[in-house]
């Protein structure tokens, strides 16, 4: 349910031989990641439909005096958030693209999605390339990130575009065809961060066309990094949510037990001499729990709301 809404849609003028895109981002606490990146959105070669930010509350924000941004309110949660951005984008593009708050678009980056949208009309959802990934590392500042950006957009002509078939989307930079969307939305029993919540929405698009692979829009992804997070929910997601996929057959058996596997021998490896910013102690713990809910019946993913 939309708690509140700041503003209306309001679309600029693009390109007639372009597809109309959308920017949806949600967001909790990244005031100023949602700032550097309405100022990257700025810099389009393409500009946006509708920029649609999703938060909880006005502290979320910084100051926004873009009329192409749209703002709601509503409760938290990844994917509820990203329901909401989504069904006010409904008319107002051909083509949404998500961001994470912290993701940075090159300056050809919706350009390059309605190109490739416009290309094969059985496309349905696509993931773009992902220069740089600060999640892997404890996080990228924002003036590496824009050098990062500055280099590719210098060599970018050399590249080589591709395309392939896949079946995962990767939620920080992941573009969708609105006609493909009357039967697919974010699975919101899948609560807080959601973890794998993109994979599952990629195996809900695969019903209905292409998912793909692609190198034709790109950015850089920060992986900001604000306190340490607890990690006993993300180890309890790790082992239910994936189960959970794979009732719902938006994930494969095999690729389920591979994904609970590579994460909880790393968390135990990793438990001694943890990272600075991951809870690895906190996500083992969380790990048995989920193994202890599993064993006594209890698969909901949304057990993990009650812990935190």
């Amino acid at each position: 349910m939309i708690a509140g809404e700041m503003q209306n849609l309001a679309s600029l003028k693009v390109k007639t031989d372009s597809l109309r895109v959308a920017v949806v981002v949600a967001s909790i606490n990244r005031a100023e990641e949602i700032g550097q990146l309405l100022h990257q959105l700025s810099c389009q070669t393409l500009a946006p439909s509708a920029i649609i930010l999703s938060v909880t509350k006005p502290g979320d924000l910084p100051e926004v005096n873009d009329p192409r941004v749209t703002v709601i309110f509503g409760e938290p949660g990844l994917t509820r958030q990203r329901n909401r951005g989504l069904d006010a984008a409904m008319g107002h593009a051909d083509v949404v693209v998500f961001y994470d708050d912290d993701f940075l678009p090159a300056p050809t980056a919706l350009q390059g999605i309605s190109d490739l949208f416009m290309s094969d009309q059985r496309i349905a959802g696509a993931t773009g390339l992902v220069l740089r990934d600060g999640i892997k590392c404890g996080g990228l500042d924002y003036a590496l990130s824009i050098d990062c950006l500055n280099i590719f957009s210098k060599t970018m002509h050399s590249l080589r575009l591709e395309t392939v078939d896949f079946d995962e989307l990767y939620g920080c930079n992941m573009a969708v065809r609105m006609t493909a969307l009357s039967k697919v939305r974010f699975d919101e029993k899948l609560p807080l961060y959601a973890w794998q919540e993109d994979v599952d929405f990629a195996g809900q698009l695969l019903r209905q066309g292409r998912v793909v692979r692609t190198n034709s829009f790109a950015g850089v992804h920060r992986g900001v990094v604000k306190g340490r997070s607890p990690g006993v929910p993300l180890g309890v997601s790790q082992i239910l949510n994936p189960l959970y996929m794979v009732r719902k057959r938006t994930m494969r058996p095999m690729k389920a037990a591979e994904l609970i596997a590579r994460n909880v021998l790393a968390n135990h490896a990793r438990a001694l001499r943890p990272e600075s910013y991951v809870d690895r102690l906190g996500r083992v713990r969380g790990n048995w729990l989920g193994v202890w809910f599993c064993l006594t019946g209890r698969t909901d993913p949304e057990l993990i709301v009650r812990l935190t």
